[in-house]
């Protein structure tokens, strides 16, 4: 009886283990797959510098989104920055500039060094975090259990129960869901108590009256990265730093849109006219 119970024990850490060692094995795995992929491709690998929590640096040369380069037959874009020993990165600029694939490839690289794979950049050096928290926006509950605003603030509510100091999140256009002035004065509020927890926060926003007091009352202690926009209106995907803008360039989107059905609508008037006279 003691035999087969010893046996039995034994059987079941014997599974226990090779369960362990397959999921284990198969994110190793699935690292292999993703590095063969990556450089077929011929995109940038490099293994990260990490760097303790206290030790703030956060520093890239040609990150890119690792998940957009997947679906996607070309290279992708990287950025570069030097953030030092900074807690807030405010990224402003034009619309489709590539902003939130920038805050992407931030989340994947800090992700995917401290599981202790390679990253998606030329070379990537980070301080390790505590936790990494993402506030995204959302389309308005379809239940109408909650508004836009409340929902947001209810995703916040739950971020501020669970982060800790030396975490990180990142804001893609918060609060964006109410006019400017409150939407800005909630981020203020709560940007000012996660940089007292040492928290470090990558903020995406349109909202020029948050961007430009945060400037004011912090001013060099922020990285400011403004989504680059060609003189003929094209993007060119990459963040630059310098002064937040206070314009997204809405407009350039509206003539892609509407341009053709604007011109063709002229030309036919136009053509009226010419007729009645």
């Amino acid at each position: 009886m003691l035999a087969a119970e010893a046996a039995s024990q034994s059987v079941e850490h014997i599974i226990s283990f090779c369960e362990v060692l397959h999921r284990e094995l198969a994110f190793y795995v699935g690292c292999l797959n993703l590095y063969e992929e990556l450089t077929r491709k011929g995109e940038e690998i490099c293994f990260p510098v990490p760097h303790s929590m206290e030790d703030l640096t956060h520093t890239f040369s040609d990150l890119y989104d690792i998940s957009l380069s997947l679906s996607l037959p070309d290279r992708i874009v990287g950025n570069c920055a030097d953030m030092g020993e900074r807690m807030l990165a405010l990224i402003t600029g034009a619309n489709h500039g590539g902003k939130s694939t920038f805050l992407r490839s931030i989340g994947q690289a800090q992700l995917m060094m401290e599981c202790g794979m390679f990253v998606p950049a030329k070379a990537f050096a980070a301080n390790i975090t505590s936790g990494i928290f993402t506030h995204y926006k959302r389309e308005e509950d379809s239940s109408m259990e909650r508004g836009k605003l409340d929902e947001e603030l209810h995703r916040m509510s739950l971020i501020i129960d669970e982060i800790q100091p030396w975490g990180m999140v990142l804001f893609n256009e918060s609060f964006a869901s109410t006019n400017e002035r409150e939407g800005a004065e909630i981020a203020r509020q709560i940007l000012r108590g996660l940089l007292d927890e040492n928290i470090k926060v990558f903020f995406v926003t349109h909202m020029h009256d948050l961007s430009s007091s945060l400037m004011k009352r912090y001013g060099k202690e922020i990285l400011s990265l403004c989504a680059e926009r060609r003189p003929d209106g094209s993007r060119s995907f990459r963040l630059i730093e310098g002064t937040p803008l206070s314009t997204s360039f809405g407009e350039d989107i509206y003539q892609k849109v509407f341009g053709e059905e604007i011109e063709a609508a002229e030309e036919e008037a136009v053509a009226e006219e010419r007729e009645m006279i």
